[in-house]
Order: structure tokens, then sequence, then C-alpha cells
């Protein structure tokens, strides 16, 4: 059960809170007693005490008691009233931009207040704008908080007056009920039980460690945080049983293809492919989908580990599709798979957002009839026209493009019926760039890991440094240099704020034609997203022979390209991409012995965000440690996109914050699974509701 069916009380049982209010609380989430119980404070002012007027302290929160000494209005630009209050240790001026004749009147000389605000150095000592206040008799008893004061995430119309209303409330009901702990206190790492964290949190006692509660991390805070991470994954962890009792089609291990194709290879596969190869191929042994996530560097080789699980496939009759989010990318593929499995004899069909009515035709006609065993596109793959013939695996190139729901949506669309029996694909999910453990551990729950974590042999670290657009002539002559002298190439990868591909290509045509007026003695290329697939193939195949030195790009290279002679890198407006694109388009350097280099080439001034980004690629060339610091730099709902992984739906637990907790809610989640499936059920209820957040469908 959920807290002791408080989940099931409205909001509006308790009392101040009409339908009006009750409407306001929803854009907050806010709807029973259990989602204020769960609403927790961002932070807390300490109303306990008084602060001698003397002993305030700029920036601090606090309150204080004076009487006032003089009360007028300063006429200018704008009517302010000031008035000036006193204790026995000194003065100091309350500030009001918004008031009435009434309020001035209140707040005439002799009148005690007791007032709580933030502290600000003025001209004539400490200052509170539009502080709270309350006259006072000055003899008597002061009323003080017993407790630190709550501040709550609010919505427009909801005074934090209301909010501490209700959860006043919400804890004395909370207290007239047993709650059921879900996780037995052996797997609990916190002491305190659910009822005592919700109340601790909701009204801290004073001595309480302030610093803690700020940051989140009091032992409470983690205490409920711990739980509803458990919860996720024990989500995810019922997902995967579920997926993994259907039926898939078993592919019994059978190396012919698999040498044949390496044989054709001009390089051996790294022992990191070869072992998450292995680990693909023993998946696909069992009867069961299999549901693995792929993630490495750049450059380590993840399309060639897909190209040889999809053999494992093809071989024994059976068709793969493999799914990429854009349609550069799934062209780029169509164009590596093409040119690996045509000797093989393996057809690849494409379909293509842009391609002719004829082109469309034909792909869907040989994917239908099952002469094409290898399917590329972007999800037009899976638009109801198509119709797969013993459709086995579908291979997603992720890019942090497609959550939970897009995978399942995917594996049902790819379901096939034999002899009585259906059948569910297996699935590979493919990363552009490493993820961080602690994220893929949270949004990749349903999913096997492997990691590639061992580049191609001969690779070598890219220098990169950042320089303003001020410096752009001395940019373009280091240009000339490197091609001119050495002979090697290099790349101008042009950005665009924009998302318009149409701007985008307009920009590079531009610069293509500056760079070939400063650079006469060089062949400028140019390769953008909406030139023909057989232009740039045209334009790509003669780079790669060397017959252009210089290459002028949209992002469309930050995948697919691999000119080993390619040295020097400069991408324009790098304060535009996030790191995860930057490191991809940097890989394309570096592919081969040449010392290479990249530079960003900014538009000043930067950003504090963009100078931390810069930096970060400047420091490092690891991908693992560039997608850590890109997680602490933008964090993981802009990374994953929040609502295809569910991480927007946190109630308590934050990924970053609480990175240190989701290995042991894994662990604590698979204990739970397995031992007390009852638990199970129940948390996932408390905390994900009736909704079931990750739905099996």
């Amino acid at each position: 059960m959920r807290i002791s069916s408080l989940a099931s009380v409205p909001v509006t049982t308790l009392k101040g809170i009409g339908p009006k209010v009750a409407e306001k609380l929803t854009k907050i989430h806010i709807y029973s007693i259990e989602d204020a119980l769960f609403h927790l404070p961002i932070r807390y002012e300490d109303r306990s005490r008084i602060v001698p007027i003397s002993n305030t302290v700029v920036g601090t929160h606090v309150s204080v008691v004076g009487e006032v000494i003089s009360s007028q209005i300063q006429f200018g630009r704008k009517r302010i009233l000031l008035v000036k209050i006193a204790d026995k240790t000194g003065g100091m001026t309350l500030r009001f931009f918004n008031f009435s004749a009434a309020q001035k009147n209140q707040l005439e000389p002799g009148t005690w207040l007791k007032c709580f605000g933030e502290i600000k150095g003025g001209r004539s000592g400490p200052e509170i704008i539009h502080p709270e206040y309350k006259s006072i008799t000055p003899d008597a008893p002061i009323e003080l908080e017993e407790t630190l004061t709550p501040i709550y995430p609010t919505t427009e119309g909801v005074k934090q007056a209301t909010l501490r209303m209700i959860t006043e409330q919400a804890l004395l009901r909370l207290q007239k009920y047993q709650v059921t702990e879900l996780i037995k206190p052996s797997l609990m790492p916190f002491s305190f039980t659910i009822k005592q964290a919700l109340e601790l949190c909701h009204r801290p006692p004073v001595d309480t460690p302030y610093h803690l509660l700020e940051d989140g991390i009091h032992p409470a805070q983690q205490r409920l945080a711990l739980e509803e991470l458990v919860s996720h994954q024990i989500s995810m962890l019922s997902l995967k049983r579920k997926v993994q009792a259907d039926k898939a089609t078993k592919f019994t291990p059978n190396d012919a293809l698999h040498n044949q194709f390496i044989a054709t290879l001009p390089f051996t596969p790294t022992g990191a492919q070869q072992r998450v190869v292995a680990q693909i191929k023993a998946d696909l042994a069992l009867p069961q989908p299999m549901l693995r996530l792929v993630q490495g560097d750049v450059g380590s080789g993840k399309t060639l580990v897909a190209a040889l699980a999809a053999l494992s496939v093809i071989q024994q009759g059976h068709q793969v599709a493999l799914m990429a989010p854009t349609e550069i990318l799934a062209e780029q593929h169509w164009i590596n798979f093409r040119n690996w499995f045509a000797p093989l004899g393996i057809e690849v069909a494409w379909i293509a957002g842009k391609a002719k009515a004829t082109e469309k035709k034909l792909a869907l006609e040989v994917i239908g009839n099952g002469q094409a065993k290898m399917i590329i596109g972007t999800h037009a793959i899976f638009q109801d026209s198509v119709e797969f013939h013993q459709l086995s695996m579908i291979i997603i190139d992720e890019q942090h493009r497609f959550g939970v729901h897009q995978r399942l949506e995917l594996r049902n669309k790819g379901v096939w019926h034999d002899a009585g029996h259906t059948y569910f694909p297996h699935q590979l999910v493919m990363t552009a760039t490493p993820i961080p453990r602690t994220l893929a551990m949270t949004a990749y729950a349903d999913l096997d890991c492997s990691v590639i974590d061992e580049l191609p042999p001969g690779r070598t670290p890219v220098t990169t440094v950042a320089m303003p657009n001020t410096k752009r002539d001395s940019v373009i002559a280091r240009v000339e240099e490197v091609c001119k002298t050495t002979g090697q190439q290099a790349y101008w990868v042009c950005t665009l704020i924009e998302e318009s591909e149409v701007l985008q290509c307009q920009a590079a045509e531009e610069i293509a034609i500056e760079l070939q007026q400063a650079l006469s003695n060089l062949t400028v290329g140019l390769v953008h997203g909406r030139m023909k697939a057989d232009e740039k193939q045209h334009v790509m195949e003669q780079f790669k022979a060397g017959a252009i030195n210089l290459l002028v790009a949209t992002t469309v290279i930050e995948v697919g390209v691999d000119v080993p002679n390619a040295s020097l890198m400069i991408i324009e407006n790098p304060e535009r991409l996030g790191l995860a694109q930057l490191h991809q388009l940097r890989g394309r350097v570096g592919r081969g012995a040449l010392k290479s280099h990249c530079v960003l080439l900014y538009n000043p001034p930067l950003t504090q965000t963009a100078q931390k980004r810069l930096a970060v690629l400047r420091e490092s060339n690891d991908g693992f440690v560039i997608a850590q610091k890109d997680l602490e730099i933008r964090g993981a709902g802009e990374i994953l996109g929040t609502k295809q992984t569910g991480l927007a739906d946190f109630k308590i637990a934050d990924i970053e914050r609480d990175a240190e907790l989701i290995p042991t809610a894994a662990n604590i989640a698979k204990h739970i699974v397995l031992k007390s499936p009852k638990e199970a059920e129940q948390l996932m209820t408390r905390w994900l509701g009736e909704k079931n957040l990750y739905g099996y469908a």
C-alpha cells in the first residue's frame, strides 16, 4: 500500500483548501495528501530566534524586533516608503517599493515590529527590502517558531503560508496512521523510518544541520531519495523480466559468415569489440529477447559490433533493422553497411524520408518479400506501410534520443508469428558517446550493458585549443600551412544555433566561398545535409582520396567519416553545441598516427557554462570523463531528454546529487524483486502511482 491510503485522500479534504486553490496546486502536482507529503521544501529559514540589529550579517535571513523611529515617503522616479526601526543595539531601514496609505499609517513612530527578511547593506546601515512584519506589544512574550521554517517550490497564486498550512495538516494526518516500511531495516543504510524522514524534512528541529538540508543530503532526505530510486529500479527490472518472459528466435552461433566478413576488413577487431560481440552472441542464443546497451568512446567501433551482431541473425535467413535518429545518420549507416555487406551477397535496404515514390516502393517490396536482410532508416522504418519478413533484431542507434517508451513501442512493432508462436525481436541499443555509469544504471536499468573500452591501435590524442573569432585570419593561415606544407587535410565545421537546416547549409556555402578565396592554392570541398546522397558521397570519396585539402561541412560529419590523413579540425561557434556533440565532431581527426589538432573558434564573450564546456574539451580526450563533466554541467534531463527517460518524474531523488545512492538502490531493488515481490509491487505503487510510469504494453 501507499502512505497509509493518504494517496486516495484529496487535498480538498484539508481545511482552507477549496476548488480554486486545489486547481492551482495541480500545477505543482499536488492532488492528494500523499502528494503534499512528498512535496519537500527547497530551502529553510531560521525564525526560531531574534537577532540583535547590530549582530545582523549581510546576506542572511533573520528575525529582528525594533521600535519604529521614523516613517517617510521618499519621492523620485518611484515612491519608496522608508521605515527606520531600532533596538537597544542599533538601527536599520525597512524599504517598501509597493505600499498602501493604510500600510504607511500602520508603521507610525512608536510602533513595535517583529520583522523577517534578508539583510542587505545600505548607505546608513543594514536594510531589509519588503520584510515580513507583524505589530507586537513591547513587553509581551514574542511568538517564535519551534522548527526551521520550510520554503516550498510553488506556483502563481499559491503562497508559502498556504503550503505550510497544507503540510501541517498532512503531517497531523500522517501521525494517526501506521505506515508500512517496505524496505527492511537490514537493507536500508539510513535509520529513519519513512514517517520520521517526512516529519523531519517538513519541520526540522532548529538544531538540524542546516547545510545538509540546504544541499539535500541530510540522512532523512537521502532515505526518501533512496526509496524512490529503489522503486524506479524495481519498475525497470520488472519491465525487463516481463519482456524476457516473451519468446524470441534462438540463433545458434555459426561463425562462417562472421569469418568471411572479417576477412574483407583491412584491420582486426579490437579485443573489446570481440568481447562485446561474444556477449551479444550469447544473448542471441537464448530463447528470450536480448535487451543490450552497447556504449563506447568516439571511434571505438560500435558500428562494426552492430554489423557482426547483425550477421548472426542474417546468416539464418532472418531480417535486422537499424534505426538512426536522423536522416543523415541513417544514410551514413546505409553507405557503410552496403559497402560491407554487398561483397557477402547481402542486400541492404534504406527507407529514406526524402526518397522518390518509385524508390520507396521498391524498398518496401524487397523488405516485404525478405530479399533485403538488412533494413536501415529513421523511425520511418516502423510505419504501418513497412511490412517485415521475420524481423528478429532491432538495432537502435540511440544517440540519447530514444527512451524506454520508444524501445517498447519498437519491440511491439517488430512482433511476428510462426506456427502458432509469437516472436519478439532482439534489441541492441548503441549510444553515440559514453553515458556516465550512474546515469546508465538509472535510465537504462532495463538493459544489460556492454562497454567497448578500447580504441583501435594507432589512434593519437587530439590537442584542443580555444581561440576567439578575432584570430580567424591566423587560423586560416594555419590551415594553409598544414595542408600545403605537410599534405595533410583539414575540416572546417559550421554550426548555427537555429535548427533550420536551410540556414546551416547557406552558412556553410558562404564560408566555403570565403575560404576558397582566402586559400586559392588549396582545393576546398563542401558537404551539407541538403545535398543529394550521391553528391555527398562523391565529395567524401574525393576528400578520402586526398583530392580535397579542406572540407567545409555542417555537423553532418559527426558520425561515419574516417579519413586518417585529416589532422586538423576547426569548429566555428563551438559554444552553441553540447559537450557530447563537440567530442563526437572532434573524433573525426586523430584517426591515424598523425599528430592532430582541434581549434574551437568561438564568438566572445563566452557564458560561464560555455567556458566550462570548452575547458573540459581542452583538458580531456576521454569520452567517459567528458560524459561525467557534461552531466555535472547540463544535468541528466538535458543529456537524455527527461520526457523520454522518466527522470523528470522523480519527486525527491536527483540523479546528479544522489549519484552515490544509485548502486545501492540497484542492489536493494534486485534483492526485493527476488525475495519480496509483494513489497516490490507496493513500492512501485507508492512512488509511481496508478500510472505505472514504465507501463508494459
